[in-house]
C-alpha cells in the first residue's frame, strides 16, 4: 500500500521567512527598500521588455511602481498566500532579483516556486542553477514537501526548458489560467516535482553548479 499521505509536521514553518544562502547567490526576505533598486536592475527598455515579458504584472517603469509591485507581494505574504525572497550578491547583499514560494498549502505538502527575474547581467552566472537549488532544498529537505508546482506561460519556451532541464515533469496545460498585462488570455504549461524526483533533481544541480564553477557561464535557464 505504501506509506500514507500526510500532512506537514509544522504547518506554520511553511510561511516562515528564512534566509538561504549559496555561494553564487544568498535568497533573503523581500523587503520594501529593495524596490528602490529595480528600476536600475530591469536596464534600459528593450533589456526591461526581455527580463519582464512573462510576469502577469505590468512592467515597473520606475521607483515608485516599483513600490507598489513590492507592497502587494508583502501584502499577500502577510496574508500567506506567499514567501518572497529577493535575490541578491552573497558579498554585498545587492539585489539582482526577486522569487517567490506560492500557493502554499500545507495540508497536502505542496507549493510553487514562481514570480522569479533576474537582472540579465546574471542570467548566464549560476545564480539561476543555484537559487533553484536552494529552494528546492528549503521545500523538500526542510520543509517537507511532497510536490513542487511551476506554472509557465504557453509562449514561454525557454522558462518551459528550463523548468525540464531541473527534473520536472509536464502535467498539462491549464486553459485561460491567468490574465496578462495587456489583457489576453494566458494558457499556462504546469510542471511538478515530487519527492520522489527530489534526490535525482538534486544530484543533478549539484553536477550542473560544479560544472559552472570550472567551466564559467553557459547556462540558459
Amino acid at each position: 500500500m505504501g506509506v500514507p499521505a500526510r500532512p506537514a509536521d509544522d504547518p506554520a514553518a511553511w510561511f516562515t521567512r528564512p534566509t538561504l544562502r549559496g555561494g553564487h547567490v544568498t535568497l533573503r526576505p523581500l523587503r520594501l527598500a529593495d524596490a528602490e533598486a529595480w528600476p536600475a536592475l530591469l536596464g534600459d527598455e528593450a533589456t526591461a521588455r526581455e527580463v519582464w515579458a512573462w510576469m502577469t504584472v505590468a512592467r515597473p517603469r520606475d521607483a515608485e511602481q516599483a513600490r507598489a509591485v513590492v507592497r502587494a507581494h508583502l501584502q499577500r505574504q502577510d496574508d500567506r498566500q506567499s514567501v518572497c525572497f529577493t535575490q541578491t550578491t552573497p558579498r554585498d547583499d545587492a539585489p539582482i532579483g526577486m522569487t517567490s514560494f506560492y500557493d502554499i498549502d500545507p495540508a497536502v505538502r505542496t507549493l510553487a516556486i514562481g514570480w522569479t527575474w533576474i537582472a540579465k547581467p546574471y542570467w548566464a552566472s549560476g545564480v539561476n542553477t543555484e537559487a533553484k537549488l536552494l529552494l528546492l532544498s528549503r521545500a523538500f529537505d526542510e520543509l517537507g514537501a511532497a510536490r513542487v508546482v511551476w506554472h509557465v506561460d504557453i509562449n514561454n519556451a525557454r522558462s518551459q526548458a528550463a523548468v525540464r532541464a531541473l527534473g520536472a515533469v509536464q502535467e498539462g496545460i491549464l486553459r485561460k489560467h491567468r490574465i496578462r498585462p495587456d489583457g489576453s488570455w494566458r494558457d499556462t504549461v504546469q510542471f511538478c516535482m515530487t519527492d520522489d524526483d527530489w534526490p535525482a533533481a538534486r544530484a543533478a544541480l549539484r553536477i550542473r553548479l560544479a560544472a559552472k564553477a570550472r567551466t564559467g557561464p553557459r547556462e540558459v535557464s
